[in-house]
Parts: C-alpha cells; structure tokens; sequence
C-alpha cells in the first residue's frame, strides 16, 4: 500500500494596517483566524493576538520575527513544511517593507505555496487619522535608513516621512540646508491610528522642540496639506478621545458598552464585578418552564437580559423553542431587555416607554381584571438579590406572583491592584453603572472611585445607591439603556470642554505644540 504524500502547509504574508485593529482587511482576519503559527513583528499591536479583542484561536503559536530576512525565511518554511499554517503579520503592507519583500522572495524559490494580504499602509492612513488630506501625489520616504536629502526636499509635497523623535532635529536641519522654509507646517504623529494617537501641528524649525517627547514610531508629514488638520481632524476630535472609563460589568454583558465607547475615543477597561450563575438548586425553574408550557401563566415579566438568558438555557435543555411562549404575554422592564426576547423571534406586548425601570412598568402595567383575564398568575423570573418593588406592586393590582429565582449574582474577584489604585487613585476619567449592584460590588472588591472621576448611572435607582456610597453622580440618561448611557457621557464630555473646564488629565497635552482636537 503506497503511503500519501505529505501535504505542505502554506504561508501568508498579512499586512496588519497601521495600528487601528478596524482597519484589517476581511482577508487579513480570515488568515488570522485559520492561522495555526504566526510571525509577528515588533510594531504590530498586541491587542490583535492577545486579551478579549484577538483574532486569532487561542491555541495559535504566536512567535517574534527574529533575525535577517533570511533568517525569518527559513522559520516560515520550516513550520509551513510541517503542514502549518503560517501568517507572516507585519506592520502596515508587507510588500512595502524590504526585508518582508526578501523573506517573500526566499520563500518564492521553493514550492511552498504563499499568498500575500494587502493591509491599508502606515504612510497614508496616519495622516488621514491626523486629518491631513494627501491628495493625488505625496513622497513618503524612511528617514530611519539612509536618505538622499537633496533629492527630498526637492520631491513633490506634502513628504510623508518615517522617523522617531531621535530623527527630528535631522529632518530640521536637512530639509531647510536643502531650501526648504524653517516655517513650513510639519505634523509629528506618534501611535497612529490608536486609541493613544497623538498629533502635535509645529513647523520644521520647532519640530525637535514640540516633538522630543513622543516615544515609538512617528510619523512627519511636511507641507502646507498639514494647515487643513484643524478642519479635518476626526480621530482625536472625538467627545472622549483619550478618556480611560471603567466599564464594570460581566465580561459577557461588556462588549456592546466597550465598544460603544471606543466609537467616541474612548479607551474601555472593563473589571467584572459581578458573576451570574445558576440558582443552587433548579426545581423553581424547571416548574416554571413546566407553566409556560401548560398555561399556568398570563404574563412572564423579566426585568434583565440575564432573566432572559436564563429562560432560553433552560427551553435549550429542554428542547423547547419560542412556540413556548403562546398564548402568554410579555412584559420587559426595558428596551435593552426587550431586545433580548426580540432575538427570540417574539415581541414583547409591553415595555414602559418613559422611566425603564421595575417603578416604570408598574406605571403601566394593568390591574388584574377576573373578566378579560382568565389567568391570575405573573411568572417573574429574576436575581436571587432583587427587590420586591415589583412583586409587590403586582400583588397590589391583584395579580398572583410566581416569583422564581432564574440566576444568581455573586461577587467577583478583586481586580489586580494596579487597577484598583487606578480606581481608587484617580486613573480612570468616567465610570460607568448600570445597575446598584455594579455600584455596591464594585465598592466592595476595589474601592470607592476619585472623587474626580466622573460617574455615569443608567437610571434612578443606580443613581441613588451611588449617593449611598458618597459618589457624586455626574450623569444620568434619560433612557435607561446602555447606548443612551454612553451617549450621555459623551455629550457631557462636550459641555466641559465648550464650558472651559478643565478636562480629565489623561486628555492633557504635554507637548509645546498645537495638538490636533
């Protein structure tokens, strides 16, 4: 019996954009992602290979790209050869880099299969992410190698150059040796494209005074298009650029906060507070599944996405679906809420449309009527922590309660420290809760926040626990709902800066330049 060949693997050169993790290309993401080894270079972010936000399988082989371009060529063939995938992650576009251009060579004179993914380049989505219009024609050079300067500043305008800020003073003294105005605008932008941007506007005589404090690569772009970033500047112009919030939810519930929050600058850190597991034992629920389906109930109200998600896990064990639901109506505290029996296929017949809380459905909800309701009984499945403002307001209007523990919140563990002499030492801008238990655990396992942290609170009764705690309650949405608790906080980040005051310290420009904003 013949034995078959050994299959080899291939290798992907991916360009990895400049910074900004949006900016990958669907390609880009799909290698990651099937990727068994990759290949990483210094420059490329971390958050792409590692933590919440990584794109690749958490058994991939991440390694550093070491040594010369042959070097590097000689791994991916090994590993490729041993049937690997293999993605060769470089910063901006790979075959735009020399030595990635060699490493492709190399492994072109074998037949190893290669492919090669285009990300967006370093040199033009830099400036854009400054603001500066490049238009059809610019010179983008890398001042970290070897430059003919002559021919530099005589090339078309605006120059996009590479450097760092050990650069500046040579780019300075070259440029204008070379005819160039000492006062023509210059950019120095430094974390381009990332959460952390930074672009100071200067002129070439003053660049290596306004740009001797930026760290890692800059990027130089020379030329009166840099006169148009205070017009076109959108990435650090944005109502909480630079802000650091503490996000203090579930690592399920966070996402859609965090990333609500980058989309207005933000950076998000998100420390659970609260852990929400299954009742200890599951005879309550399992008889109140058994109701919705024999029609022991007229209402089911749930007052959070987690009472939700509790429901559906148990039709899954039960190899029940939505038809469950017939004949019963639904009640949700809130829009947020609502939207997780939406995804259920099934709207709900009420949710209050003024204050989203227990209080607000009460306001609405009808009175027990023995003629047009022929059941008594309400099905509240909730925390084992709830108050009984809603129970009993029911039993109030004469409904009949079930009140069934669905899940159980617990507290979580304490942060590392690092984060809680953050919270407790002013390190974070803004926090965000969104129910009083976020506020009492949070209190619990790391501490009070500074005093100048700005607290935002999804409704009134968040609120009002945080005035418990001494917390000074900046924000409060009208909607409790955590899209309208983000956009609160930006809009209040607005008001600070229109009215003059001072803005949180982690915005404060240290540079001697005019900062983009």
């Amino acid at each position: 019996m013949s034995r078959a060949r050994k299959t080899d693997g291939r290798i992907s050169f991916v360009g990895a954009g400049p910074g900004d993790p949006g900016l990958l290309t669907v390609r880009a993401t799909e290698a990651l992602r099937s990727a068994t080894v990759v290949v990483v270079d210094p420059e490329v972010p971390e958050s792409l290979l590692s933590g919440p936000t990584a794109l690749t399988r958490p058994e991939v082989d991440v390694r550093p790209a070491v040594g010369e371009p042959t070097d590097v060529a000689k791994a991916l063939l090994l590993e490729a050869r041993a049937g690997h995938h293999v993605v060769r992650l470089v910063a901006g576009d790979p075959l735009t880099a020399e030595a990635v251009v060699n490493e492709a060579l190399a492994v072109a004179r074998t037949s190893v299969p290669f492919d090669v993914v285009p990300g967006v380049p370093v040199g033009t989505a830099v400036p854009a992410y400054a603001g500066i219009p490049l238009g059809s024609a610019h010179t983008e050079i890398d001042v970290r190698t070897e430059v003919d300067w002559a021919s530099v500043a005589a090339a078309p305008r605006p120059l996009v150059l590479h450097a760092t800020a050990t650069h500046l003073g040579t780019i300075a003294t070259a440029l204008t040796g070379y005819g160039v105005p000492g006062g023509t605008s210059a950019s120095l932008t430094a974390e381009g494209t990332g959460p952390t941007q930074r672009t100071v506007v200067t002129t070439l005589d003053d660049i290596e005074r306004d740009g001797g404090e930026l760290t890692g690569p800059v990027v130089v772009t020379v030329g009166a298009a840099v006169d148009l970033a205070g017009k076109l500047s959108w990435w650090e112009s944005r109502a909480l650029y630079g802000w650091r919030v503490l996000v203090p939810r579930t690592k399920e519930q966070a996402g859609a906060m965090s990333e609500r929050l980058r989309q207005y600058g933000a950076i998000p850190v998100e420390v659970p507070t609260i852990a929400v597991e299954p009742p200890r034992t599951p005879a309550q629920m399992e008889r109140a599944v058994k109701g919705l389906v024999t029609g022991r109930y007229e209402w089911i109200i749930f007052t959070s996405t987690n009472a939700v998600r509790a429901i559906r896990e148990k039709f899954c064990e039960f190899g029940l679906d939505a038809r469950a639901f017939a004949g019963v109506k639904i009640a949700c505290v809130g829009e947020a809420t609502a939207d997780a029996v939406r995804s259920f296929g099934i709207e709900p017949e009420m949710v209050p449309t003024g204050e989203q809380s227990s209080a607000g459905l009460l306001e609405v909800f009808p009175p027990y009527h023995p003629v047009l309701d022929p059941i008594d009984r309400v099905l509240l499945p909730r925390a084992d922590i709830a108050t009984e403002t809603l129970a009993a307001g029911l039993r109030q209007r004469g409904w009949e309660i079930d009140d069934v523990t669905a899940y159980r919140t617990v507290r979580a563990a304490p942060p590392a420290a690092d984060t809680r002499e953050a919270i407790k030492g002013g390190g974070f801008d803004a926090v965000c809760f969104t129910s009083s238990s976020t506020v009492r655990n949070l209190v619990g396992i790391a501490g009070k926040p500074h005093a100048r942290t700005i607290v935002a609170c999804i409704g009134p009764q968040t609120a009002a626990t945080a005035a418990e705690f001494g917390l000074r309650v900046d924000v409060e949405p009208d909607v409790a709902q955590v899209p309208a608790l983000v956009d609160a906080l930006a809009a209040y980040a607005v008001q600070l800066r229109e009215s003059g005051q001072t803005v949180p310290p982690s915005r404060k420009s240290k540079s001697k330049g005019r900062a983009v904003r």
